[in-house]
């Protein structure tokens, strides 16, 4: 993936574009994320990161071998600390905050990240934020509050699982915000990252949680997430957020929700509520406007 993006054919905007453009690929797999896990279902949530990553490691590295790049997995504790504290702090808290609170309004409160790192870029990166794009980033804002302040009705335990929301988008967003950072570690470094994500999550996992045997519908959704959410789309987004532009693709993002959600709620996994409606066109809306930002 990152010989493509740095073909020495491509020119500088081309190179740009096209990491850009892979950001969006990673966005449209995890719009299946939330949907995947919930097919889980019943696996503690540190299994099921240990069993992914397990799945999707694999096959990244099979990828990285066959092109002759093993030797790019070699990198420094920084890199490693950042990619491995990234995916795995991140998809731990994802999974046990759908599995603790209702799946629709603990997915499109983990997207509180597409707004994170539009604000983070500023003093992070140094890149300009502009009146239009903080409007775009109040309205996400909006939406989120809406979605879980005063009013909003949830079973016991519920608060537990936003908090883990809210925490693994601030994981997601300061790991990709500081990727930028990190453009000297190779994008097939990845692979290594999934699969040392992997054994982290499964001696966590047995420390912590009691292990369950998956049944075939949990197997196969395992397996899926191995392949795109948690496989190809770390490659896609690492790529993105290296190369190309993380304000875009930080407003962009916001798409991701209003697609999640609707996954969910057709496939019978949440309900979409008023509440949760409203928060989501407001998370859209706030991310159109951002993205429709220049400079």
């Amino acid at each position: 993936m990152s010989s493509l993006l740095n073909s020495p054919a491509t020119s500088a905007p081309e190179r740009v574009s096209r990491a850009t453009l892979a950001g969006c690929g990673a966005l449209a797999l995890w719009a299946f994320l939330a949907l995947l896990a919930r097919m889980a279902a019943g696996v503690p949530p540190l299994q099921l990161t240990a069993l992914a990553f397990a799945a999707g490691g694999v096959l990244a590295l099979a990828v990285v071998a066959a092109r002759g790049g093993l030797a790019l997995l070699r990198q420094g504790p920084l890199a490693w600390a950042h990619g491995v504290g990234g995916l795995f702090g991140y998809h731990a808290l994802y999974f046990a905050a759908l599995a603790l609170a209702p799946a629709v309004e603990a997915n499109l409160l983990n997207y509180l990240w597409p707004l994170l790192i539009v604000l983070l870029s500023a003093p992070i990166l140094g890149l300009r934020l502009g009146a239009r794009r903080l409007a775009g980033v109040a309205l996400g804002f909006a939406g989120c509050v809406l979605l879980v302040g005063a009013g909003a009705s949830f079973p016991p335990g519920a608060a537990l699982g936003f908090l883990a929301a809210a925490g693994c988008a601030l994981v997601w967003s300061v790991y990709s915000v500081t990727s930028k950072r990190m453009q000297a570690v190779p994008t097939e470094a990845v692979a290594g990252f999934c699969l040392a994500t992997a054994l982290l999550a499964g001696v966590t996992h047995l420390l912590f949680e009691t292990t369950v045997v998956p049944d075939a519908r949990q197997w196969v959704a395992v397996l899926l997430l191995g392949a795109g959410p948690l496989g190809a789309a770390f490659f896609l987004w690492d790529a993105g957020m290296k190369r190309g532009d993380p304000r875009l693709l930080g407003t962009l993002a916001y798409a991701v929700p209003v697609a999640s959600t609707l996954l969910l709620v057709v496939a019978g996994e949440g309900v979409l509520t008023w509440r949760a409606g409203v928060a989501a066109v407001l998370v859209a809306g706030g991310g159109l406007l951002a993205a429709t930002a220049r400079g």
